[in-house]
């Protein structure tokens, strides 16, 4: 727009030139007429020399102002020449950007064709996913099916092996309970002659009387450390009732109403030991039984009596039918397998009172028929003990590896 306004102002001064120049030469014709006259009119000598002085003031004036013109005029063909540069330039300018718009017409039609190839591309890609993928979801839906097929196949082998067994087993039940009969009175019988051993032995191996007392003086010791542990238990009591309350969170129903009974147990249980306060200990035949068995835990030697051997065996069968429960629950809930987990394992007291045999030797023993315990109630199987009149018992077997007695006899 400037460049413009700028052709137009020089536009008009030519024409205020052109104008004005042959105005200035009418005007001197006009002078020199003036002065002709007048030099008639006047006769005398010094009117002709004024006149001819007003001429050459004129002619001076005149030529001054055909220089200004001259001058001007000069002024005017710089300035067309620089109009007509300016012109030049712009023309480039103007082919530079026409030849640039060119340039960026061809660069956005390559752009368009290149975008035009790629979106065929990714069409001719998806395209083929598409068929990827339907080809793959029909090879897994027949390898499903195969598989879907061999399982039921399998099943039917299972369904019928176990019927096959089942009908063996049927078969075998009369045999194998006169086997089972005859064995628990072998065992019975195998039992009262040993009980009857132990007693006749008792009897003619009877301790000192400072023995007696030592034994004595390490029970009433004992009793007053598990006191002491009684008045603590009320805050691992608390705890396990907080452990209830996320059990419940965490739908654990099955385990949530053991750890309430064995909570429950252990209360009862405290109840009754506070209330044994007169123990006989005159009369008790466990301070004055000489120790007939040896076993083995961690790196010694122990020696116990028929009284001390019963605590031991009790805590490994308590241990088992709480295992035995609390794994059934973890079963029941669909909860992974974590023996170690349950408050009942951790306390390791319940069935404990105090005498025969310490706190943590009693807790060792709970512990192990506890993990073989949870061990088949989680696997709902009878691998290490067996349930005999409403209780979960260890086998023979399984309580001998345990407890490993050797007879000092």
């Amino acid at each position: 727009m400037k460049r413009f306004g700028f052709i137009i102002t020089t536009a008009v001064l030519f024409c205020f030139v052109g104008t004005t120049a042959p105005a200035y030469a009418q005007q001197d014709q006009q002078d020199e007429k003036q002065a002709k006259q007048k030099e008639q009119a006047q006769p005398d000598k010094h009117a002709g020399q004024a006149k001819s002085a007003q001429q050459q003031k004129r002619q001076q004036q005149n030529q001054q102002q055909r220089a200004q013109q001259q001058k001007q005029q000069q002024q005017n063909q710089q300035q067309r020449a620089q109009q007509q540069n300016q012109q030049q330039q712009n023309q480039q300018q103007q082919a530079q950007q026409q030849k640039q718009q060119q340039q960026n017409q061809q660069q956005k039609a390559r752009q368009q064709k290149q975008q035009q190839q790629n979106q065929q591309q990714q069409a001719q890609q998806q395209k083929q996913q598409q068929q990827d993928q339907q080809q793959k979801a029909q090879q897994q839906q027949q390898q499903n099916q195969q598989q879907q097929a061999q399982q039921q196949k399998q099943q039917q082998q299972d369904q019928q092996q176990k019927a096959r067994q089942q009908k063996q087993r049927q078969q075998n039940q009369p045999q194998q309970a006169q086997q089972q009969k005859q064995q628990q009175q072998n065992q019975q019988r195998q039992a009262q002659r040993q009980q009857r051993e132990q007693q006749d032995q008792q009897q003619q191996a009877r301790l000192s009387q400072q023995r007696q007392q030592q034994l004595i003086s390490q029970q009433q010791q004992r009793n007053v450390q598990y006191r002491q542990h009684l008045d603590r238990q009320q805050q691992q009591l608390l705890t396990a009732q907080r452990q209830t309350a996320l059990l419940q969170q965490q739908n654990r129903a099955s385990q949530y109403r053991y750890q309430q009974d064995y909570i429950e147990r252990i209360r009862q249980q405290e109840v009754r030991i506070r209330n044994d306060r007169d123990h006989d200990y005159d009369h008790d035949p466990y301070f004055y039984s000489a120790p007939i068995y040896r076993y083995h835990r961690g790196d010694r030697y122990y020696e116990t009596n028929q009284y001390g051997a019963d605590s031991l065996r009790q805590a490994v069968n308590y241990g088992y039918e709480q295992g035995f429960r609390a794994g059934e629950a973890d079963r029941q809930d669909r909860w992974q397998s974590n023996y170690q987990g349950s408050f009942a394992y951790q306390d390791a007291n319940y069935g404990y009172t105090g005498y025969y045999v310490d706190q943590d030797e009693y807790n060792y023993y709970f512990r192990q028929g506890f993990r073989h315990g949870y061990e088949d109630g989680f696997n709902s199987r009878y691998q290490y003990g067996q349930y005999s009149n409403g209780s979960y018992i260890v086998l023979e077997v399984t309580l001998g590896q345990i407890l490993g007695f050797e007879s000092l006899r």
